[in-house]
């Protein structure tokens, strides 16, 4: 049945459909479309290039299987060189405010119940999340009419805070959203809760699939679609949220898939239960894209699908190159398999007669190879809707440009990822402007961390530095080799985390970065 939703949604997306009269043009309908830990290649879409801007499959796309994400890739523009922040409560801020962690401070993932910034993580980061002060993509949408619909994990702030309910930071509509960073079960069978008896948490606002064989992507996407329904015959248009809490753990098999994974031999168990969470997110893509068609709206609905964080996915048979080959690292890391992640913009249906369309056109089929961040959506929106917002500093940059696959010599060429608290990798901050990468260490000589975390950090060195467009796997540090090169960054990097207020570990001063 999948197969034939697939092909469905291919013929609606070239189909071109009726228009509506410029000076009658509703707003546009907007889906941000996020997939919390789905790396660069958790998906059967081939983001790297070859060097002259065609997509390269790497093998880790041969083992996945996400039909409608090739389908909007193709009717739409992706990004080889997209970055988020490592962890997922920094990455989700920044994508509603258009602002970098160092700037609005919340640095590290958020603990529902206490600060974990860390042995040597500043104590004043901002572990309560968004709050009202905050200009979130909900609060600027709002006033010109958009419903504000939020669907997914939210995990913007801990319990008790104003973060903690997206109610409280600009959306008109909450379904599922709360403190938590990962499902107490994907199963409904399970209430979607924890097994542990004495734990509160169960995904909220989700009672009527409780004792029901439905897996938790599946139940949120109804939900979605059934709140974008509501909106269309109110003749509202919509801002949706899409944020699921696929594919992070606990991996559970979506048993709707468990055949199409069941004889690859490169993936175990664990592996397998990841891709079929990730063919899930992939069905509930499409299942939105057909009810937008089927709802007469698809032609002036934005789709932005974007990762939050690098792969956490537990691949076997790849150990040596980890889960985001050829890229190097993963979720929580300084490396590229980190930070890098898809990003995929679209006119859900394409008409060249469209306002909007012709207002931001979209280049189809075409791999954009310019970096971008998800600090660049908030200011896309902002732009395309004409909305001047001069409540709040905006890291980002619009990507109208690029989004038609030219160089936007405008543009700012660097993205600044800083870490100062413990994971996978620690006390970091790592620079990338255009092919150069720096990765900065606040202790070398003594990484403060766990055991289940040390084989990620770098231990004894001050500095990494990476030609990206000569070595993609950050394999050849060149700290020594290239000692201008090293200087330039350095002051780029430090200039930049000045200028935003970054905070450092605790006794580090900036006269220490050098």
């Amino acid at each position: 049945m999948k197969h034939i939703t697939t092909l469905f949604i291919s013929f609606l997306f070239t189909y071109s459909g009726l228009t509506h009269a410029e000076n009658k043009q509703p707003l546009p309908n907007i889906v941000l479309f996020v997939v919390d830990d789905m790396g660069l290649m958790d998906t059967s879409v081939p983001f790297i290039t070859d060097g002259h801007g065609h997509a390269k499959t790497q093998p880790l796309n041969k083992l996945y299987k996400t039909p409608n994400m090739e389908l909007l890739a193709d009717n739409g523009i992706r990004y080889s060189n997209f970055y988020a922040h490592s962890v997922c409560s920094p990455s989700r801020v920044s994508l509603l405010t258009g602002q970098n962690s160092t700037r609005h401070h919340t640095t590290q993932w958020i603990k529902h119940d206490e600060n974990n910034a860390g042995q040597f993580g500043p104590e004043n980061w901002n572990w309560q999340g968004l709050n009202k002060s905050h200009q979130t993509l909900g609060k600027t949408l709002s006033p010109l009419g958009y419903e504000t619909i939020f669907v997914g994990k939210a995990h913007f702030g801990p319990l008790n805070s104003v973060g903690e309910d997206p109610l409280n930071i600009g959306f008109s509509k909450n379904i599922g959203g709360g403190a938590w960073g990962s499902p107490g079960s994907y199963l409904g069978t399970k209430n979607f809760k924890r097994k542990k008896s004495n734990s509160p948490y169960q995904v909220p606002h989700l009672a009527e699939y409780h004792g029901k064989d439905i897996f938790l992507t599946e139940a949120l996407t109804l939900e979605a679609n059934k709140a974008v329904t509501q909106a269309v015959k109110s003749n509202t248009p919509f801002f949706l949220n899409m944020s699921h809490y696929a594919i992070h753990s606990p991996f559970t098999a979506d048993k709707r898939f468990a055949d199409d994974y069941e004889n690859i031999k490169e993936m175990n168990t664990q592996t397998k239960q990841y891709a079929t969470m990730a063919a899930g997110v992939d069905k509930s893509l499409g299942d939105i894209i057909l009810h937008l068609n089927k709802l007469d709206i698809a032609d002036n609905t934005l789709i932005l699908f974007v990762g939050d964080n690098g792969s956490d996915a537990p691949i076997a048979g790849f150990h040596d190159i980890a889960s985001s080959a050829p890229l190097r690292g993963k979720k929580g890391t300084h490396y590229e398999g980190g930070m890098r992640v898809p990003f995929i913009a679209a006119w859900v249906k394409s008409n060249k007669n469209n306002y909007w369309q012709k207002k931001m056109p979209i280049t189809t089929g075409k791999i954009q190879e310019q970096m971008a961040s998800i600090l660049d959506i908030y200011p896309t929106i902002t732009q395309l809707l004409d909305i001047k917002d001069n409540k709040s500093k905006i890291d980002g940059y619009p990507l109208q440009k690029t989004l038609q696959n030219k160089t936007d010599n405008n543009k700012p060429e660097t993205f600044l990822m800083h870490f100062p608290h413990e994971h996978r990798s620690s006390y970091f901050t790592a620079y990338r402007e255009k092919e150069w990468k720096l990765v900065y260490h606040y202790f070398p000589k003594h990484v403060p961390v766990g055991k289940k975390h040390t084989n990620y950090n770098t231990q004894h060195l001050t500095y990494e530095l990476y030609n990206l467009v000569q070595d993609p796997s950050e394999q050849n540090n060149l700290y020594k080799k290239e000692p201008k090169q090293l200087k330039y960054m350095l002051e780029a990097m430090k200039s930049q985390l000045q200028s935003e207020d970054a905070q450092l570990p605790k006794g580090i001063t900036y006269q220490d970065i050098h």
